[in-house]
C-alpha cells in the first residue's frame, strides 16, 4: 500500500496557528479584552511545548519548523511586549530589550547567509529558559490584568528576570555567533 507524503507537518500547522493567534492576542489586548486575550496568549504559548514534544515524540521535526518555530515564538513575544508597553503596562525598556535581542539574533542569521556562512538554528538552553518565562512573566501580566490586580511587585521582578534573561541569552547567542563566524574565516584562510 502506498503512503501519501504529507505536505505539512502537525507541528508545523500548530505553529503556523500560533503565528495566526499573534494579532488576535494583539486585538483582544488593545481592545481591554484582557481575559480572552490572557487565554488566546496562554494557548500560543502553550502550542510552543506541544509542537515540539509532537515533533520530537513523532521523529515529524522538518527543516521548515527549524525556522518557523523560533520565527512563531519571536512574533508572539516581541507582539505582546511591544503592545503591553505601548499600554504603558510594562516599561519601555522591557519591551525594548526584548526586541533588541530578537533583532540582533534574526540579524545575524541573515548576515551569515549572506555572507555565505549559514548557521544551523540549534535552540540553546538559556534561549528555552529566556523563552519559557517570557512566556510564563506575560501570562501572570495579563492575568493580572484580567483579575484587576494593580500590585506592582509581579511587574517589577519578573520584569528584571526577564531582563537578565533576555541579556544573557542574547549574549550567548551572540557569542556563539562570533565564534561561528571566526571559525569559518580562519577555515578558509588555512
Amino acid at each position: 500500500m502506498m503512503r501519501m507524503a504529507m505536505p505539512m507537518s502537525l507541528p508545523n500547522l500548530i505553529t503556523i496557528a500560533r503565528i495566526l493567534l499573534v494579532p488576535l492576542t494583539v486585538w483582544l489586548l488593545i481592545s481591554g479584552a484582557y481575559l480572552p486575550a490572557g487565554l488566546t496568549f496562554a494557548i500560543a504559548g502553550l502550542s510552543d511545548a506541544v509542537d515540539g514534544f509532537i515533533a520530537r515524540r513523532f521523529n515529524l521535526q522538518t527543516d521548515l519548523g527549524t525556522y518557523l518555530d523560533p520565527l512563531a515564538d519571536k512574533a508572539l513575544l516581541v507582539s505582546i511586549y511591544v503592545t503591553l508597553s505601548v499600554l504603558h503596562i510594562l516599561p519601555a525598556w522591557l519591551a525594548i530589550a526584548v526586541v533588541t535581542r530578537d533583532l540582533l539574533i534574526v540579524g545575524a542569521v541573515i548576515l551569515s547567509w549572506l555572507m555565505d556562512k549559514p548557521l544551523t538554528m540549534k535552540p540553546l538552553w538559556i534561549s528555552k529558559v529566556n523563552t519559557a518565562w517570557q512566556i510564563i512573566f506575560a501570562v501572570i501580566v495579563l492575568a493580572c490584568l484580567a483579575a484587576g490586580i494593580e500590585s506592582l511587585w509581579p511587574i517589577t521582578f519578573g520584569g528584571i528576570l526577564v531582563g537578565i534573561l533576555t541579556a544573557a541569552s542574547g549574549a550567548v547567542y551572540m557569542r556563539s555567533w562570533v565564534a561561528h563566524m571566526s571559525a569559518r574565516n580562519e577555515d578558509r584562510a588555512g
